[in-house]
Formats: C-alpha cells, structure tokens, sequence
C-alpha cells in the first residue's frame, strides 16, 4: 500500500532544536583558525546564530511538501520517497540515491529540470517520471531496527520499484552510498536495471589492481584517504557511542555533516559559505535531526562491514548494464584508471567536468542533469 505523507514538524520540537542551539556552551571550544583540526570554529558559531535568528524550516518543510510525497512498506521497512512525473507520454522511471551525510534535499535543484524541461528550454520527450527515496534509516524513512548494507538497500529499492510501484523496467543514478547501490542493483537485479549513471565510485574490484597504472592509483588514493578513516571506521564498528552524544547535540550533529560538506565540494573560491547557501546546510542538517536518525543513518557503515567490506564477492561477474561515469574534478574518491572500472561495468559513457565535488547534484545542478539526459536519451536511447 501507498500512502500521502506530509511533512509536519511541530512547533514544540523545532524550540527544543533553537534551545539547544542557543545553549550551545561556545567558551567551553578552542577557536582553533581554518579547518584542519575539523570544523571551523567560526564557521560553525556564525552559522549558529543563522539558524536561531533567520532559518525558517517552515519554508523549507513547504518547499518539500510541494513536491508529491509517500510512504510505502518495504520489507517491514516504512520507506519514504518523493514522486514526481513527466507529461512526457514515454517518460521512464529514474530512480535518484542520495547519500551519507547528505538527503533529498540534493536533489530538489535537479527533480523539476529532469522530470519537466519544457518548463526550463528542454523537450518534453526528454522528461523522466523522477523517484527519490530516502534511503533506509536515513531521513523519513525510519526507524529501522538493525543496520543494513547497501547490497540489501539495493535489493530493498529494486522489490520498492518492481513491486510497490509496478515499474518492470528503470534506471538509477547515485552518487556517495547512492553510486554503491546503484552498483549492486544493476549486479542483483539487472533483469529490472536498464541503466547505471554514477559520479562516484565507493566499491571495489575483488581482484584488486593489475597493471602498474592502476596500482599507483591504488597506493595514491590508500595515502590520500588516511584522513578520512576516522569517521568511516567509527560508523563502521561503533556508531551508537558516537550517536548517544549527536542525538541531543545539534551543533554537533551540524559539525560532524559540516565538515563533509566542506573537505569533500569543490568550494567556491575555497568558501563553504560561498559553495553553499546557509539554507541548504542547515536543513539537510535539520532532517537528520528531527527524524532522530543521525544514529540510523550511521549503520550503513557499519552494515557494509558486516555484508563483506568495500569490495565484490570473490565470485563477481562484470555488471552488463549499461553504465555512465560523470567525473567530477574535486571528487574526494579519485576514480581508478578506466581499464580498472572497466573490468567492474558495461562503460558506455565517460564524461569529466571542469568543475564539481562529491555533492554533484547541490553544487552543479545543471552538468549534472545534462549528463544523465544525454546518457539515458541519446547515447541509451532508453525505453523508445
């Protein structure tokens, strides 16, 4: 069964948010300049007092009511996610997945341009019958009761398509978590599956690297995620600790999620303030907050670890559906060497950008709607 879903946040609980914020102990923090020892004291204090004086999550809880909510079962799961569809007669059904720390609200520039672009130049023959869940855990859809990996998200999300909605056919974009979904689905269920657009690449090759080409690229990205670990292997072995203390702190939950945003963008004249809007940043921060799933969200580390790590299973066979690689110069993952990724995918299109980061759908909205329209309906020609 699908069911409406609004968003409606009482009031009691967004002045219990503004109370804490306001209480925020500062005296107690070194003012520690830049970012190296993690968020920016500054940064984070100035956006503070934004969030009490000026953010309206109202407006923002109308701007995600605008679009057509649900909430459906899965699997004994109440998964949340937002329809939007195409007048477009031949419109195929995209799926888009969102990662950690981020939510739907990546998608919210890109949702109107890739389901309706008569409205913005485009043709109405190039429109998508657009779906965003929340992932499991994550955001709206909660609470769940164990952690899970993403080879179970996936399976979870291709039942939600094929079965909830009636879709025998779709394609999937992802980025972060969403690109390592995507990944499993289009292995596990290719018979639905017709197409893969990614602009990450979180998972790995059983066999490893095999020239000296992709070799080096391994040595290089093992040294330049060295400072990145902590966060992946605390959610990964331990995330309830860290949850007793995000699940009352929302400074701190805004710290942890800031200081993604800022190492892993391609910052606008090294500004996160100038990557981003204030509103951006504290309502993607706000919805793990009131959905109290900071915690949740945090145990598809720890459910990747226990389904057998970033890599395929010994016995992987090459995904055949079709795939795209959008590129992004200032991806914190670098990309391996194109034989590496070849040897995972059916590459049918490979397309580096001059500009973008790890939140491609928030920081270049447009590079990235125009990719996956020119992979799914030109180079595919999906569905026509």
């Amino acid at each position: 069964m699908i069911k409406p879903y609004k968003i409606s946040v009482p009031k009691s609980t967004l002045n219990n948010i503004y109370k804490k914020v306001r209480a925020y102990p500062w005296k107690m923090m070194q003012n520690v300049d830049g970012w190296e020892y993690g968020t920016n004291y500054n940064f984070l204090k100035k956006i503070s007092k934004y969030w009490v004086s000026k953010y309206n999550w109202k407006k923002f809880e109308n701007k995600i009511n605008s679009f057509k909510n649900y909430k459906t079962n899965v699997d004994g799961i109440n998964l949340h996610f937002i329809v939007e569809k195409s007048k477009n007669p031949k419109s195929r059904p995209l799926l888009l997945l969102h990662g950690w720390p981020g939510s739907v609200i990546e998608f919210f520039n890109i949702i109107p341009k890739l389901a309706h672009p008569e409205k913005f130049g485009g043709k109405i023959e190039d429109g998508f019958d657009v779906i965003v869940p929340s992932l499991p855990g994550f955001g709206f859809s909660t609470p769940i009761k164990k952690a899970l990996g993403p080879r179970k998200i996936g399976r979870i999300l291709n039942r939600f398509m094929v079965k909830n909605l009636g879709h025998k056919n779709y394609i999937v974009q992802g980025g972060d978590w969403g690109a390592t979904i995507a990944a499993w689905i289009g292995l596990d269920s290719a018979k639905n599956c017709k197409g893969i657009h990614i602009n990450c690449l979180p998972i790995r090759h059983p066999k490893g690297p095999k020239n000296n080409k992709e070799k080096k690229w391994e040595k290089k990205f093992n040294f330049d995620q060295i400072m990145q670990e902590g966060y992946r292997t605390q959610q990964a072995t331990k995330p309830q600790s860290l949850s007793y203390a995000m699940i009352d702190s929302p400074v701190g939950t805004a710290a942890w999620i800031l200081e993604k945003f800022h190492g892993w963008s391609h910052l606008n004249k090294g500004k996160i303030e100038k990557t981003f809007s204030n509103d951006e940043l504290i309502s993607n921060i706000m919805i793990y907050i009131i959905t109290n799933s900071f915690n949740t969200a945090a145990w598809i580390y720890f459910g990747r670890r226990k389904e057998g790590g970033r890599s395929f299973p010994k016995n992987f066979k090459k995904i055949k559906v079709p795939t795209a690689i959008a590129e992004f110069p200032k991806e914190m993952l670098e990309w391996p060497p194109k034989s590496y990724v070849n040897r995972i995918f059916n590459i049918k299109r490979w397309k580096k950008f001059p500009k973008g980061g790890h939140f491609a759908a928030l920081e270049v909205p447009n590079l990235l709607i125009n990719d996956i329209k020119n992979f799914f309906n030109e180079d595919l020609k999906i569905f026509k």
